[in-house]
């Protein structure tokens, strides 16, 4: 889809490099610049003492990029992103502003030298306000700020960390969209513009139903226990063979009495303490000891299948070890192979982008590559001779691999 879209990118870590890899995979030609030394990701699992081939946690981020290691501290290195940015359609980076705006790589002045040019700048907190040039991550921006972290914790618990890059690549999806909406704009006028995502700003539309409530009404209620839930049967219940299940109940009075003959109690199906919402929230302790004891005495296949006789919504609540194996994971084509950086045909599983083309070429579109891989081919787009691409290395203001 986004075949013959140049993307420089001037990111390290995972939000932005996240939206790169989207790109990417849906046909854009990316070109990662990175610091003296690389992107310090790289580094993920020597940080951990682990030294292998591949990097599962890079390589996600990074697969089919080209590489060039750019020293932008210099003159000749800054000039050399300028040009760069020149050729390209989109210049993705998640620097800090300040630190763009006095090198001159802010998006008033890339604009200068490519009018076309959609440039987005991916944040912590956004580019206006005291905090506009912080440091941003996803556990401290999109977590803690944003008020998920307090959000998430039932009441009267304590605060606990988001997954790796939770947040980041959720802000990456927000930022590929944006940019595939700049790049139908600028296609039609001939005028690029900058787009701005932040985790924080994310985050609060991912949030966006109780923000709305916040919003609204002044006021949030807290997240609640097994027990305490306002629809006890919209909750969480362990089978007899220790594994949980997730139902999901509609709206009024619908799913009482299916679920009341799946757990083999249909005597309670004209019980007033639990035949209307009222009632059930009412006594919300005993609803659910009774739904426990029910699941409970079953299998989850076996309860699976009762719950899916009587069309209630149910899922298994998985672990990463189980969704990995799930072959509805697999057919809605979440996991991908990705080609090995060692060159030698191999492939490894890999999440897929967030999204389907049916019948396009969505996919990886070739492994991460190595630091300064392509710092010389990069360079010769450029029209740089032999001779100056052999200065800019020795001169260390270009880092190659080769």
């Amino acid at each position: 889809m986004l075949e013959g879209i140049r993307v420089i990118e001037y990111a390290t870590y995972m939000a932005a490099p996240g939206a790169g890899s989207i790109l990417s995979d849906w046909g854009a030609e990316v070109i990662k610049v990175e610091p003296p030394g690389g992107d310090p990701i790289r580094k993920f699992f020597r940080t951990l003492g682990t030294d292998i081939q591949d990097n599962p946690v890079f390589d996600f981020d990074n697969r089919g990029k080209k590489s060039i290691g750019i020293d932008t501290r210099t003159d000749e290195g800054n000039a050399l992103l300028r040009e760069l940015a020149a050729t390209a359609d989109v210049f993705l980076t998640n620097v800090r502003p300040g630190g763009l705006a006095r090198s001159g790589l802010d998006y008033d002045g890339l604009k200068e030298v490519n009018p076309k040019l959609v440039y987005c700048s991916l944040t912590g907190y956004g580019l206006d306000g005291p905090d506009a040039d912080k440091p941003g991550f996803d556990v401290a921006s999109f977590w803690a700020r944003a008020g998920v972290a307090r959000s998430t914790i039932p009441k009267g618990g304590e605060p606990f960390p988001c997954r790796t890059a939770y947040g980041d690549h959720t802000t990456s999806i927000a930022a590929a969209a944006g940019i595939c909406a700049a790049l139908v704009e600028a296609g039609r006028t001939g005028k690029g513009r900058l787009v701005e995502a932040s985790l924080l700003r994310t985050a609060l539309f991912t949030m966006g139903s109780d923000f709305a409530i916040q919003l609204f009404f002044g006021r949030l209620g807290s997240t609640k226990a097994r027990h305490e839930q306002t629809v006890p049967i919209m909750n969480f219940f362990k089978t007899a063979d220790d594994h949980w299940l997730c139902i999901v109940a509609r709206q009024g009075e619908t799913d009482w009495a299916p679920i009341c003959r799946v757990i083999g109690r249909e005597d309670l199906i004209d019980d007033e303490r639990f035949n209307n919402a009222k009632g059930r929230r009412a006594n919300n302790r005993e609803c659910v000891d009774i739904l426990d004891a029910g699941f409970g005495a079953m299998t989850r296949e076996e309860a699976a299948r009762k719950l899916d006789e009587h069309s209630i919504a149910w899922s298994p609540v998985q672990t990463m070890a189980e969704a990995a194996q799930d072959p509805q994971v697999h057919a809605a084509g979440g996991v991908v192979q990705v080609p090995s950086s060692a060159g030698d045909g191999s492939t490894f599983s890999s999440p897929a982008s967030p999204v389907r083309f049916p019948g396009a070429d969505d996919g990886p579109k070739g492994p991460a590559p190595n630091f300064g891989q392509h710092s010389k081919a990069v360079l010769s787009s450029l029209g740089k001779s032999e001779s100056e691409i052999r200065q800019l290395i020795s001169s260390g203001v270009v880092s190659s691999a080769a």
